[in-house]
């Protein structure tokens, strides 16, 4: 499985898709798609905070163990260093976006502590 580059605009991982759709020196904004019974990698980051609104779909946002069920119109915080996923347990796809903010956004500032997909941070 290719690893992302840091820099990356496009990327479609196991669970679905992710695209950016702005890279500003203080904030990234990405759509991200999970498809059905998927879910990303429960995961942290140290540089950077997210925001999250679900534009299509629902399900559940996972903080620090918390489970949160969300759909669309719903909005999460997720703090930096804070354990996170996102599970789409539904059957259609599950769209949100993610606007990063903090001092860097590459893809290589994902700790990975669970993953579906054999990819956990070493």
């Amino acid at each position: 499985m290719k690893k992302p580059e840091p820099n990356e605009k496009v990327s479609n991982p196991p669970w679905g898709r992710w695209e950016v759709l702005l890279d500003e020196p203080t904030y990234k904004v990405k759509r991200v798609t999970v498809s059905p019974g998927k879910r990303l990698s429960y995961q942290k980051h140290f540089r950077r905070s997210e925001h999250w609104m679900v534009v299509d779909g629902k399900g559940v946002v996972t903080i620090d163990g918390k489970e949160i069920h969300i759909e669309k119109g719903n909005t999460v915080d997720i703090s930096r260093e804070a354990a996170h996923r996102m599970t789409n347990n539904g059957d259609e796809n599950l769209t949100f976006i993610e606007i990063q903010q903090g001092e860097y956004f590459g893809e290589d500032d994902i700790i990975r502590l669970e993953d579906d997909y054999g990819r956990v941070s070493t």
